[in-house]
C-alpha cells in the first residue's frame, strides 16, 4: 500500500487513517483488537486517537481508547510500524477546555502511560482554550520534543486565526510548529473547512487528515429516511443530512459504487483520497466488511468526471 507524507515530518501514513473514537465505545478490548489486527494486516499503518475518547460513553473517565491502543502495541510487538496520533486539550474531568502548558505536559503523560510506549508520533491540539497564549501552548511541545516524548505535532479545530497566530509564533520565536491539521470534512460538510483553514493548509505545507469522513455513517448509504435512524446508536447526528443535497449525494455515490462495484462508503472515502486538500481520512471500523471498505477505497480511481460527478452532487450552492 502507498504510504502518504504527512505535512512536513518523516511520518508516512497509509491513504486513510483507522479512528480509534470506537475503541471503548461501541467496540470492547476483544473486539478492538480484532479490528486492529485486520487493518494493520491490510497495510492500514496510522491511528488516530485522543485522550477523551471515550469519555462520553456511560461509565467511561476517558483514555479507554489509548488504554486499547497500547495494550495491542505490547501484545503484538509492534510500536515501531504503527505511526500513533492522539491529542490534548479536551475536558478530561475538569469542567473545560485546556491547552496551558502545565495541562499539556501533564497530559502527555498520561497519554504515553496508557499507550505503554515511550514517544507520541504526532501529537494534536484538540480542541482551542481560546485563552492560552499560543506561544505557551507551543512552548509545552517544545520541552515534550526536546524530551524525546513527542516526534511532531498538529492541532484540530483551531479557527483561521488561531492557527495562522500559532504559525507565526513558530517562526517567530523559534518553536515548534503544527505540521498537520485535522478538521471535519467529507462530501456533505465542505464549507467550513474550504472557505477556512484550507487556504493556510496549503499555503503553509500542512498536511491534512480529516475526520468525519463517512459523515456519522451517512455517506455509507445506510441512511436513506428517518426511519433509518434507529440503526445505530450514531443515527441520531445522521438526520441533519437527510436533505436534498443529501439525497443528491447519495445518488452520486449510488451510481459510482455500481459503477466499481465498491460500497458507497469506498467511493466517500475515495473522493478525499483524491482530493488536493487532503492527505488521508480518518476512518472508522466497527465490522470487518468495514475495513473492507477502506481496502476497496484505496484500489479506487476515480476520473476526473468521477469526481466531477461527486463535486457537483456536494457543492454546497447548486442551481439544481
Amino acid at each position: 500500500m502507498n504510504k502518504r507524507k504527512l505535512g512536513n515530518t518523516t511520518l508516512q501514513t497509509s491513504p486513510i487513517v483507522v479512528g480509534a473514537n470506537v475503541f471503548g465505545w461501541t467496540l470492547n478490548e476483544k473486539e478492538s483488537f480484532a479490528i486492529l489486527d485486520e487493518a494493520f494486516e491490510a497495510g492500514f499503518n496510522t491511528i488516530d486517537t485522543a485522550d477523551a475518547y471515550s469519555r462520553w460513553a456511560e461509565g467511561n473517565k476517558g483514555g479507554e481508547s489509548e488504554t486499547i491502543i497500547g495494550k495491542w502495541m505490547k501484545d503484538r510487538g509492534n510500536r515501531e510500524q504503527v505511526v500513533v496520533i492522539t491529542k490534548v486539550g479536551s475536558d478530561m474531568g475538569q469542567g473545560h477546555k485546556d491547552i496551558s502548558e502545565k495541562y499539556i505536559l501533564k497530559a502527555a503523560e498520561d497519554s504515553l502511560r496508557r499507550l505503554q510506549t515511550d514517544h507520541i508520533d504526532l501529537y494534536f491540539t484538540h480542541w482551542d482554550d481560546d485563552k492560552t497564549p499560543v506561544e505557551e501552548t507551543l512552548g509545552a511541545y517544545q520541552k515534550l520534543i526536546q524530551a524525546g516524548k513527542v516526534r511532531y505535532i498538529g492541532a484540530s479545530n483551531l479557527s483561521p486565526e488561531r492557527l495562522r497566530a500559532s504559525l507565526k509564533a513558530s517562526q517567530a520565536h523559534g518553536l515548534p510548529r503544527y505540521e498537520v491539521f485535522q478538521p471535519g470534512y467529507n462530501l456533505y460538510d465542505r464549507q467550513e473547512y474550504e472557505q477556512g483553514v484550507a487556504p493556510i493548509c496549503q499555503e503553509e505545507g500542512l498536511g491534512v487528515i480529516t475526520y468525519y469522513a463517512l459523515a456519522s455513517g451517512f455517506l455509507s448509504g445506510k441512511y436513506r429516511s428517518e426511519e433509518d435512524l434507529s440503526k445505530s446508536v450514531r443515527g441520531g447526528g445522521v438526520k441533519k443530512y437527510l436533505d436534498a443535497r443529501g439525497q443528491r449525494i447519495l445518488a452520486a455515490l449510488d451510481s459510482l459504487s455500481e459503477k466499481y462495484a465498491v460500497s458507497q462508503a469506498s467511493i466517500a472515502l475515495a473522493w478525499l483520497m483524491h482530493n488536493p486538500l487532503v492527505t488521508a481520512p480518518i476512518a472508522s471500523a466497527t465490522k470487518s466488511k468495514h475495513v473492507q471498505a477502506f481496502t476497496e477505497a484505496t484500489q479506487v480511481v476515480l476520473s476526473p468526471e468521477d469526481m466531477q460527478l461527486l463535486d457537483k452532487a456536494s457543492a454546497y450552492t447548486t442551481s439544481s
